[in-house]
C-alpha cells in the first residue's frame, strides 16, 4: 500500500476508506459503484414497463371477454398483438376452416407476445449477473485488501487493533459495496421474473378467447 497504515488510521470515512484503498481495490469499488447505477436504471425502467403491461394486460382480458380487440396504445404488447391479428387475417383466405384460421390467428398473437415479452426481459440477464457476481467481486477486493494490509503491518511490526482495524475495515469494504450492489439485483431479477411469468399466463387465455372470436366474426365483427 502506498499509504502507511498510521495515515489509514486517521480518517475511517467512507471517503478515507476509499482514498487509502490500494489500486486495484480502488478499481473494484468504482466498477461495482458503476453497475449498481446502471441496476438502479434498469430497475426503474423495468418497473415502468412491467407496470404498463399489467394495465395492457387487464385491457386485454377484458377485450377477450366482450369479444373484441383490445384498446391499442401506439407501442405496446395490445398493438403487437392487434396488429400481428389484422396482418394474419388479411393474408387468409374466405374459404379457410374457422379451426385453421383461428390457430394461425392464435400463433400469430402469440409470437407477437413473446416478442413484446422479451423486449421487456432486455437486462435482466445483466440483473442476475449482477446478483451472483457483485459479492465474489467485492470478496475479491477484500482479500486483496486484507494481504496489502497484512504486509503493510508486518513492515511497520505493530500489530495494536488501532494499527490493524483501518486496514481490515478498508478493505471489508469492498465487500460491503459488492453486496450493496447484489441483493437489489437478486430481488429485483425475482421479482420481475414472476412479474413476467404471471403476465405471459394471462395473455395465453385471452389470445385463445380472442382468436376463436375473431375467427367466427372476422376483424370487423371484433371492433
Amino acid at each position: 500500500m502506498e499509504t502507511t497504515i498510521a495515515e489509514t488510521a486517521t480518517d475511517l470515512s467512507i471517503i478515507g476508506l476509499f482514498n487509502h484503498a490500494d489500486i486495484v481495490v480502488k478499481s473494484i469499488m468504482i466498477g461495482l459503484v458503476l453497475a449498481s447505477v446502471v441496476c438502479w436504471a434498469l430497475i426503474f425502467e423495468k418497473m415502468f414497463r412491467i407496470w404498463r403491461l399489467n394495465r395492457e394486460v387487464g385491457h386485454l382480458e377484458d377485450a377477450a371477454g366482450a369479444g373484441a380487440l383490445p384498446h391499442a396504445d401506439r407501442n405496446g404488447l395490445n398493438s403487437e398483438i392487434t396488429n400481428a391479428a389484422k396482418v394474419e387475417w388479411n393474408e387468409g383466405t374466405r374459404t379457410t376452416p374457422v379451426g385453421e384460421l383461428r390457430d394461425r390467428l392464435e400463433q400469430a398473437m402469440r409470437a407477437a407476445m413473446k416478442r413484446e415479452l422479451k423486449g421487456i426481459e432486455k437486462g435482466l440477464p445483466f440483473l442476475a449477473t449482477l446478483g451472483s457476481a457483485a459479492p465474489f467481486i467485492g470478496l475479491f477486493g477484500t482479500v486483496w485488501g486484507i494481504m496489502n494490509s497484512f504486509t503493510a503491518i508486518a513492515r511497520s511490526k505493530d500489530t495494536s487493533l488501532a494499527v490493524v482495524a483501518p486496514g481490515i475495515a478498508e478493505a471489508l469494504f469492498a465487500t460491503a459495496i459488492g453486496l450493496a450492489a447484489a441483493i437489489p439485483a437478486v430481488i429485483a431479477y425475482n421479482q420481475f421474473t414472476v412479474a413476467l411469468g404471471r403476465s405471459s399466463d394471462k395473455i395465453g387465455p385471452a389470445i385463445s378467447d380472442l382468436a376463436r372470436t375473431l375467427s367466427r366474426r372476422g376483424i370487423e365483427g371484433a371492433k
